[in-house]
């Protein structure tokens, strides 16, 4: 067995065929190296000329890098598996091999994934954007980093909160900042006794003094209500956005303090109890 064995060494050397195999390999090795190369510098200019398209669409900068990063690693596999290909690998089993992996991951890592996946929306549709005061997932603040997996959020006493993408894209969105103009919405009540009219030019008078309240739309001043303990009036005047509660809070403190020098009353929740002498009747019948 050893003779056979070295004959058949003998016979490769003697007749070149390593020499040709070297050769080959050589070749083939030189021409991967080359199609990776070549493919690498082509992948970067398609990814650069792609960027400059999002960037003239004014696209979030985040899905911008994003997009850049999956599109860069994608096309460096492609062109690593047609260099792959080129040294005579089976890239089809390597390709089924990643695929059981990705798989694999994809199951591992679903929650994460499903964040991601609500992160990429998020970006696309742009519900809201930074800087914007919202309501999402079940937290309320200021937009301040839409991450791929997490959205970033500051309260108004000036805490952080990272709300996960998933949570807010399957909620609903309340963007308070989304509209230049607001509406604030009031209830104001005063005592049955009390002057209707001369109320209600008080709560007008109020909102026409303050600079800041918008004349278009028209602010709405009404009756709304014969509630239990008072009478009461819907106020609802129209402002800027960022106005908004600064307006509301000054308002509701003119409207008391004028109220009170007006003489007209703001009920608290009352009620009458009427006692009745059931017991003192029934003891002088009794006796």
């Amino acid at each position: 067995m050893g003779e056979v064995m070295q004959d058949l060494i003998n016979s490769y050397f003697s007749n070149g065929r390593w020499l040709d195999s070297a050769a080959g390999f050589t070749i083939n090795l030189v021409t991967a190296i080359i199609i990776f190369v070549v493919g690498r510098w082509l992948a970067s200019k398609v990814v650069a000329g792609i960027d400059k398209v999002m960037a003239r669409r004014n696209m979030d900068e985040v899905l911008r890098q994003f997009v850049k990063n999956v599109l860069g690693v994608l096309l460096t596999f492609v062109v690593l598996l047609i260099a792959l290909e080129r040294l005579g690998v089976d890239t089809t089993s390597l390709l089924a091999l990643l695929g059981a992996a990705g798989l694999a991951v994809g199951l591992a890592l679903k929650d994460s994934l499903s964040n991601f996946a609500a992160g990429v929306m998020l970006l696309l549709f742009k519900p809201f954007r930074a800087g914007d005061f919202v309501e999402a997932g079940g937290s309320t603040g200021i937009v301040e980093k839409i991450g791929m997996f997490t959205t970033q959020m500051r309260t108004p006493d000036n805490c952080e909160i990272n709300v996960p993408n998933a949570n807010i894209y399957s909620d609903t969105i309340v963007n308070y900042s989304a509209k230049p103009t607001r509406r604030i919405d009031l209830v104001i009540g005063i005592g049955y006794g009390d002057d209707l009219k001369k109320a209600r030019d008080v709560l007008q008078r109020l909102v026409d003094a303050d600079s800041r309240i918008l004349k278009d739309p028209e602010a709405v001043i009404a009756v709304s209500e014969l509630a239990d303990s008072s009478v009461n009036f819907v106020v609802r005047p129209w402002v800027k956005t960022a106005d908004y509660w600064d307006v509301r809070w000054s308002l509701t403190e003119q409207i008391k303090q004028t109220f009170d020098k007006e003489g007209i009353s703001i009920p608290y929740p009352q009620q009458d109890v009427h006692m009745h002498q059931v017991e003192a009747t029934y003891q002088a019948d009794a006796a």
